[in-house]
């Protein structure tokens, strides 16, 4: 079993920044693929970024997120920029072992947080 808790929402101003960290229970972090979703009020959860061998992201985040991750701390991050009032939502962090033929699907990933709270302000 694998728990994923995430830190780093909060309230920001459009235009803004936050870094958000998932951090993973277990040995073997860097074998799992890692994800981030978001989840707006009275919208479906939607993927926004994932890393893996290699890394991907939603169209709407393309050049202002990015997904580093550091097995050495089992943290993943999603590191946020130019953010917009559109990005407001609860942000989730999953994680799928191995490789997944989707890594935009939520139903590819089998561990999830409980979500961190990211709100921006216009």
């Amino acid at each position: 079993q694998v728990q994923l808790v995430e830190s780093g929402g909060g309230l920001v101003q459009a235009g803004g920044s936050l870094r958000l960290s998932c951090a993973a229970s277990g040995r073997t972090f860097s074998s799992y693929a890692m994800g981030w979703f978001r989840q707006a009020p009275g919208k479906e959860r939607e993927f926004v970024a994932a890393v893996s061998r290699n890394t991907y992201y939603a169209d709407s985040v393309k050049g202002r997120f990015t997904i580093p991750r550091d097995n050495a701390k089992n943290t993943v991050y999603l590191q946020t920029s130019s953010l917009k009032p559109l990005d407001t939502a609860v942000y989730y962090c999953a994680s799928v072992l191995g490789i997944t033929y989707d890594y935009t699907n939520r139903r590819s990933y089998t561990y999830w947080g409980q979500g961190t709270q990211v709100t921006v302000s216009s």
